[in-house]
């Protein structure tokens, strides 16, 4: 039986239906807001697994090309890999939905949100994870949900719930905000330095939808909802579990307070592998060896937050508001365009900036429609920055990590009228403890100063934590990874002095109020301030060239009517162009053209001549030219390309020439005047050296005043032979 359910969501009407479509799945929702739609299923393994201690969850979007009515691009006709776009909405979705699954379950989870159409007006991730979300509400799978997410941009100083891609363009904050009915679970966006008050009335307007959303879901679950499916605890209990407590608590207080990441690790793994071996003779099977492994993740739970709490004490030995030892070096490798070290305790970023050309732009084919990005933040975090083995390569965490970076710094590029070059900034993660992705921010931004970005302001990052118990709570400032594992929120922060550009929470639990949201955010604006204090004394501001090693690009705009003599017939003119000087060319349906050259001289070159194709010559103005053909009345003279003009032989010399050879040959750069262009469109000209101080032809005055300097005699006068005309 079909059951729908609506709820209007911003200036459209969210759709939630089930029963007409994947009835096999455990739970399948089709939504749809205006002409967007996602189909969204939940299934999970038929067999359970006793004693997980995670949730075997994967959260699979995709968007399918037909549903913009489009063929995907190049040879391969079908959807393939996940995109970049499609793993980062998955993990939206995933994030505010995963602490919600019970670990006891035991079965395989996947959630599979597929976008099968969209009108380019309503984007279809927020479609998605309430579709997701309502997916497996109703399905037997248990689940403390439901979850809602809606989108907030803030424009013209009036928060706009669930915005079209329009008003998304124009506004100054963005953010997608996901939740239960009882508080926010998962914060994602970026502004134009927005103030922490901004970003809190986004975030407080999102509650009233989201918990009218989860209710409408609720509504939904109760027309069609499915009975649930048993959870998988385990039976057994830890054998003489007090004695190892009372044994391993000690050990453990002691361990998890050594200061350095490495030393504390073994320091933990040798308290571990003590209690272990004292009861040894309990922990004979599997199920007892799971069973203690718990336990002992449990007191370091208890432990690290009560240490907090009660005593106000971390791991490392720092204050809750204390910022580890930084250091920021600069140009640290010799033949990068740009490159920073910055280090923050024991997390690590090697950023490198490379400049490219407009050819270097990366190409977008998705659903959306086909565009260009001209600024890259790839971050890679090999299992070395762990002290750990593992396979390289590129990652959904990878990817997340790297967005988040590269939005954060995004708003303070310079517009590409202004530093025309295409930009990637790789970050290698050479250690890691803690918050990667805000020293990828912190490096990043240095490397892009010193290879002469200009960017309107510096960038930093930092990463707040929270320790809470009932009504007390610690906000934890530039937080470890053990903090971020064992604490109750991981909310990351980057921005400017003048205000937030980028910004990632993820709440473990429920009901975080404003005030300690309020708290963390101001608390994260002064250990921001403190980066980037550090960051301004190792690089004050951005280098006033770019390096010898980038590329050299020079701009000019022609009239759009002269493009196609630039490019020329099927590419001609615009390919000899490049060749000749060793350029690339790149020209805008604006005529805007951009001219990139290993070197200065060759791009300035390259530019003389598109100039020389795009104006129409002038009369009175003085070229530099070469000599194409000798005649035996003259030479004519290239004065841009592909435009020749007529130096006649009396206007080859302020005295008299017998040859032109005397005085040119072809191949030579000479500097003529243009003297006029006749009704034929015939451009007559005169060497310089045929000129007077006054610019005048000194050939020309003599024939005004009864002298023919070709003939040497008075006009009128007899000689003999022909005449000479």
């Amino acid at each position: 039986m079909v059951q729908k359910i609506s709820y209007k969501a911003g200036n459209e009407e969210l759709v939630l239906e089930t029963g007409r479509m994947a009835k096999q799945a455990n739970g399948s929702v089709f939504a749809q807001m205006g002409g967007s739609a996602i189909i969204a299923t939940a299934c999970c393994g038929s067999t359970a697994q006793e004693g997980l201690d995670f949730v075997p969850l994967t959260v699979e979007y995709n968007e399918k090309y037909y549903a913009a009515g489009k063929i995907p691009g190049g040879f391969i006709k079908r959807e393939t890999r996940p995109k970049d776009r499609e793993i980062l909405v998955s993990r939206l979705i995933d994030r505010p939905m995963r602490p919600l699954f019970d670990k006891a379950f035991g079965r395989e989870i996947q959630v599979v949100p597929t976008c099968i159409s969209t009108d380019s007006v309503n984007p279809p991730d927020i479609i998605a994870i309430n579709a997701a979300s309502a997916a497996v509400h109703i399905s037997d799978i248990p689940f403390a949900g439901p979850i809602a997410g809606v989108r907030v941009c803030l424009i013209d100083g009036a928060y706009v719930i669930n915005p079209t891609y329009d008003q998304i363009a124009k506004a100054k904050l963005e953010i997608v905000v996901a939740g239960t009915k009882d508080g926010i679970t998962m914060v994602e966006g970026d502004a134009d330095e927005a103030s922490e008050d901004e970003m809190l009335g986004a975030i407080e307007v999102a509650k009233k939808p989201i918990a009218e959303i989860c209710a409408a879901i609720e509504e939904l679950r109760r027309l069609a909802g499915k009975d649930k499916l048993p959870l998988a605890p385990l039976k057994a209990e830890l054998a003489r579990k007090d004695e190892i407590e009372a044994y391993a608590r000690p050990l453990l207080e002691k361990a998890l307070f050594t200061k350095v990441k490495q030393e504390r690790q073994a320091a933990v793994a040798a308290a571990i592998a003590d209690a272990k071996e004292k009861f040894a003779s309990v922990l004979t099977d599997d199920i007892q060896k799971k069973l203690f492994g718990a336990l002992m993740e449990e007191l370091q739970y208890e432990i690290l937050r009560k240490g907090i709490l009660n005593e106000k004490r971390r791991v490392d030995g720092r204050g809750l508001e204390d910022i580890r030892p930084i250091t920021c070096e600069v140009n640290v490798l010799p033949r990068t365009h740009g490159s920073a070290l910055f280090t923050r305790g024991e997390t690590q970023s090697l950023a490198v900036t490379t400049l490219g050309t407009v050819f270097d732009e990366q190409i977008f084919d998705d659903i959306e429609g086909d565009r260009r990005e001209r600024f890259m933040l790839h971050y890679n975090f090999p299992p070395f920055s762990v002290g750990e083995t593992g396979r390289l390569g590129t990652g959904r965490r990878e990817i997340g990590h790297g967005n988040l970076a590269r939005r954060s710094i995004e708003k303070v590029l310079p517009p590409k009228e202004r530093f025309p070059y295409t930009i990637r900034v790789v970050s290698e993660i050479l250690e890691s403890n803690g918050s990667s992705s805000m020293a990828s921010v912190c490096g990043g931004t240095l490397s892009l100063m010193q290879a002469g970005v200009p960017l309107k302001m510096p960038v930093a990052g930092i990463a707040m934590g929270l320790i809470t118990e009932g009504e007390r709570f610690a906000v934890l400032s530039d937080i470890l990874g053990d903090e971020d594992h064992l604490g109750d929120m991981d909310f990351k922060v980057a921005g400017t002095t003048r205000g937030i550009t980028g910004f990632q929470m993820d709440i473990k639990i429920a009901g975080v109020s404003t005030a300690i949201l309020k708290q963390a955010l101001e608390q994260a604006k002064r250990g921001r301030l403190h980066i980037l204090g550090i960051m301004e004394k190792a690089l004050p501001a951005p280098a006033a060239e770019i390096s010898a090693y980038a590329p050299k690009v020079v701009n000019l705009r022609i009239d759009v009517d002269k493009i196609g003599a630039v490019i020329g017939p099927g590419g001609k003119n615009i390919k000899a162009l490049c060749d000749t000087y060793g350029v690339k060319i790149n020209v805008e349906d604006d005529g805007t053209v951009t001219i990139y050259g290993s070197s200065q001289k060759a791009a300035y070159d390259a530019k003389d001549a598109v100039l020389g194709i795009a104006e129409d010559p002038e009369v009175g103005r003085v070229y530099e030219g070469v000599v194409k053909r000798i005649m035996d009345f003259g030479a004519f003279i290239e004065i841009l390309p592909g435009k020749e003009g007529l130096c006649h032989i009396s206007r080859l010399s302020k005295t008299r020439v017998e040859r032109v050879t005397d005085v040119v040959h072809e191949g030579d750069r000479v500097k003529a005047k243009l003297l006029e262009v006749d009704r034929l469109g015939r451009l007559n000209l005169a060497l310089v050296d045929a000129l007077d101080e006054n610019g005048q032809v000194v050939a020309d005055q003599q024939r005004e005043s009864g002298r023919d300097p070709d003939r040497g005699e008075r006009r009128g006068e007899r000689r003999d032979g022909p005449r000479r005309y």
